[in-house]
């Protein structure tokens, strides 16, 4: 598989960030991300990077790829150095994390625990594909601390599902969620996806309330993305499926945003809903409001005091590098004043409570404010400029005119 790779600067063999990236390292909230990058088969619509197992080829394996994503724990700290850096969240994404045992999950868990310490209460997420889990599954999964799981339920029309290439059955959800309850799980997310071609108001309707009919405490929805070089990309070009209408995501979106809130799931960012403070997902917020995380993985991407790197794609690669203590990271940018200022109002303006106004140019938010896109009330009283419902919508287009 081709590396599609931003190229950026070269980074050290032994890691090592810039001495300013290193300032302040503990003043600024610390995540783990660890990206398992395995599927069974590989969905039309994907374009993660993940792996078959013929795809896959000598070099890299299941079996093995726990104690490779530990040994990047380990260079994680030898390259972050002593400083005191309790880890607020993990969250362990793919792919499909629950393809591994659960004792995989929990000895990388562990080693960051080792290395790092777990803050008091950290939130650990795994997601997981509904069919990848079952009840014993799950029970051993919260026994090595795991306290969140975020399903990839998508739709609950089986058409839907078929055009998005995904395996499960619409009845598979509620049972999970009934066994992650059962295992002691006190909060789950359901991750449902609209857009998708030949999907009608009436079946993304049906899937807001079958997912709402298992009460989950988060529901994330997405408009669905056509990315190039996946298999729906193709089909769409050859015309075998419609591309997704603009017009019919708004409607999507509006319609997600009504049935949720009316079940008392509140947004808290663009496209994730929560019942309250602490059902949010507390590592995605971490990511919008400039923490720093580590990324372990195979494209894994990382980001320390204004140093963003990634890794190299391929887990063959990735298992040589660290069996050699090389670091994986394929390459690195260090941000400038600009970029970051840029970085932090797109994240930050994407959330419920906003970003404060002395961020923004003055006379953009005022046009923002009269032509309904930002709320009057937070911007005059607070000083902080939250996105309407409207503004939700054009929300790229809202950012570059405030920036």
């Amino acid at each position: 598989m081709p590396s599609t790779l931003p190229d950026g600067d070269p980074v050290p063999a032994d890691g090592a960030l810039p001495p300013a990236s290193l300032k302040g390292l503990g003043e600024r909230p610390f995540a783990f991300y660890v990206h398992v990058p395995f599927c069974v088969t590989r969905c039309g619509y994907c374009d993660f990077n993940t792996y078959t197992a013929t795809e896959l080829g000598p070099g890299a394996s299941r079996d093995s790829y726990a104690e490779t994503a530990i040994e990047e724990v380990r260079l994680a700290r030898r390259v972050l150095g002593d400083a005191e850096l309790p880890v607020q969240t993990v969250f362990v994404g793919g792919g499909t994390p629950t393809l591994l045992p659960p004792e995989d999950l929990g000895r990388v868990l562990a080693a960051i625990d080792a290395e790092f310490g777990l803050a008091p209460g950290a939130e650990v997420t795994t997601e997981a594909n509904p069919e990848s889990v079952d009840d014993r599954y799950l029970g051993r999964l919260r026994e090595t601390g795991f306290t969140r799981v975020s399903y990839g339920m998508q739709s609950a029309r089986e058409h839907v599902l078929a055009v998005l290439d995904r395996t499960h059955t619409p009845g598979r959800v509620p049972r999970v969620v009934d066994w992650t309850r059962a295992a002691g799980f006190e909060h789950v997310n359901l991750d449902l996806i609209y857009g998708t071609p030949g999907e009608s108001d009436d079946d993304w309707r049906a899937s807001l309330e079958a997912a709402l009919e298992c009460d989950p405490d988060h529901v994330s929805a997405y408009a669905l993305i056509v990315e190039e070089g996946t298999r729906l990309a193709a089909r769409v070009r050859r015309g075998e499926l419609a591309a997704p209408d603009d017009d019919a995501m708004a409607d999507r979106y509006l319609m997600a945003d009504e049935l949720l809130g009316a079940r008392g799931l509140r947004w808290y960012e663009i496209s994730n809903w929560a019942t309250g403070p602490e059902a949010a997902c507390r590592h995605n917020l971490l990511y919008w409001t400039g923490a720093d995380w580590w990324g372990v993985g195979p494209g894994a991407h990382s980001h320390v005091g204004g140093t963003r790197w990634w890794n190299v794609k391929h887990p063959a690669a990735y298992a040589a590098r660290l069996a050699e203590r090389i670091t994986p990271a394929h390459a690195r940018e260090v941000l400038d004043d600009e970029d970051r200022h840029v970085e932090r109002v797109m994240l930050e303006l994407r959330l419920a409570d906003g970003c404060p106004a002395e961020l923004l140019d003055a006379a953009a938010i005022r046009r923002a404010v009269a032509a309904g896109l930002i709320e009057a009330g937070p911007y005059e009283e607070r000083g902080r400029a939250v996105l309407t419902r409207r503004g939700r919508l054009l929300a790229d287009a809202v950012v570059r005119d405030l920036t």
